[in-house]
């Protein structure tokens, strides 16, 4: 979406853009979205989550040949494109390198990633991180901080709006659910986001109130498992409109994520946009606990504890004041900080920077 978000936008201004990335199959195609054009290299394999592609190379050389962009903005974590990239470049091209994470988990195979990694932000012209938590805590980032910018990760608002007939369908959700307070997760059913220790955090909770956890992934069945509490609702994958009403539904929203794999968290913004506060843990070096500010727009506690995790709920379902301040709090920073504007803005004017030197 970041880059979908970010080239729409430059077509805006008047400038061209255009996308190279990945297809999900097999077979390569260019389509043209909102007058962009998107080139979809098809994908021969897929690695550690990491798609690869014979014809990458040969295509990405190109299509810089066609286009002849002044800026090509890369999106890190994928070095297979990374590597062909610092191929094909040519030496007068500027080059922004979109840092989104740092490859944490893949620790036997980073030491032939970072090679590469290295020589991408050393001939970046600019860095973008998602936050200044990233900036300052990233290891690869340290040495190339004076050319790092913080361009946040945006939502889009209008997405989050509320719409005609969202409040007979958010009065329908609470009631399903005996119109008890509703604490909601969603996200992908991973290690990282932490949702072993928000249904143990369950366990704890005094507040008489229901967990509906929205989502899919590897861990489901498990977590499907270990969970024996009638008060937690596992629903699955849910359609956009559905999250929305969720999200207003909701009283408070939970976002247990544990590691660094959880670089900022769109989801977090999104929730607070709907004027839904959350419960975080804080994760040292992730923008999370930028997005949601401690006891000013949710609640934070230390990290994998499940027993204050649970406390920090009951807080939020009890204490009526601190829940409207840190809701009113959320919707006002998200507004200020994270809309798609916001992004743009502070992407473009780091363009300004590198197209003047």
């Amino acid at each position: 979406m970041t880059c979908q978000d970010l080239a729409e936008a430059a077509k805006k201004r008047g400038d061209e853009a255009a996308v190279i990335c990945f297809n999900e199959g097999k077979e390569s195609k260019t389509d043209i979205v909102n007058g962009v054009t998107i080139y979809r290299v098809g994908a021969l394999i897929t690695v550690a989550r990491q798609a690869l592609s014979l014809s990458y190379y040969s295509k990405l050389k190109k299509i810089i040949s066609d286009f002849k962009p002044d800026i090509i903005h890369f999106h890190w974590a994928n070095p297979f494109p990374a590597a062909l990239l610092l191929m094909v470049i040519p030496k007068d091209v500027k080059l922004v390198v979109h840092w989104h994470m740092d490859i944490v988990k893949r620790k036997l195979i980073y030491k032939f990633i970072k090679p590469v990694e290295t020589r991408l932000l050393k001939r970046a012209d600019r860095i973008f991180v998602t936050s200044p938590l990233y900036r300052d805590y990233s290891k690869p980032i340290q040495p190339y901080k004076d050319k790092t910018d913080v361009v946040a990760s945006a939502i889009r608002g209008e997405n989050f709006d509320m719409r005609s007939g969202d409040e007979e369908k958010i009065k329908e959700l609470r009631q399903k659910y005996d119109n008890k307070d509703i604490v909601f997760f969603i996200g992908r059913h991973v290690v990282y986001k932490g949702l072993p220790y928000l249904i143990e955090a369950e366990k704890y909770v005094k507040s008489d109130c229901v967990f509906v956890i929205a989502g899919k992934g590897p861990l489901t069945d498990e977590l499907k498992a270990s969970c024996k509490s009638s008060r937690v609702h596992f629903i699955g994958r849910i359609p956009d409109d559905e999250l929305r009403q969720y999200l207003y539904a909701a009283k408070v929203f939970a976002f247990p994520s544990i590691t660094k794999n959880e670089a900022f968290g769109l989801a977090l913004a999104e929730a607070m946009y709907c004027h839904t506060p959350a419960v975080t843990f804080h994760i040292e070096g992730s923008g999370v606990n930028w997005v949601s500010l401690k006891d000013e727009t949710g609640l934070e506690v230390e990290n994998s504890n499940a027993a204050e995790y649970a406390k920090a709920i009951d807080r939020l379902l009890t204490d009526e004041t601190l829940y409207n301040r840190l809701a009113d709090n959320g919707v006002k920073r998200v507004k200020e900080n994270f809309l798609i504007k916001n992004m743009v803005d502070a992407c473009y004017e780091s363009y300004g920077k590198i197209m003047t030197t």
